[in-house]
């Protein structure tokens, strides 16, 4: 049997927890105090995703540039490939929150929207 010891990002708690893994892959998870810890740990241990938060650059805003998220969450390992395919996007203002940015951001079938509003000036 293995064990992990996690800090689970599910909440703000931030609960510790531990994962005994079996020797058939299944796996218990304590120390949580929701059910979203267990949830956590299991994908975190298989199948780690983030969301990806970011700030592009816009053209004749009131500010030079806006703050950008992936929509949902991406492999862990593309982190990295997401940051560098927003690296020289560039957007015309006026950019509204909620607008794509960018889609299917480096491959991974995820849409990339605008967290704030940047006005025309």
């Amino acid at each position: 049997m293995e064990i992990k010891e996690l800090v689970c990002i599910g909440c703000p708690l931030g609960c510790n927890l531990k994962v005994e893994i079996g020797e058939d892959k299944s796996m218990e998870v304590t120390g949580n105090t929701c059910p979203r810890g267990a949830d956590y740990a299991k994908k975190e241990l298989t199948d780690p995703r983030r969301i990806v938060t970011s700030s592009v650059r816009v053209n004749g805003g009131h500010l030079p540039s806006v703050s950008v998220k992936t929509k949902t969450d991406i492999p862990k390992d593309r982190i990295f490939d997401c940051v560098k395919a927003l690296k020289d996007v560039e957007l015309e203002a006026p950019v509204v929150i909620g607008q794509v940015v960018a889609e299917n951001v480096a491959g991974t079938g995820v849409t990339v929207i605008a967290t704030k509003n940047v006005y025309a000036h």
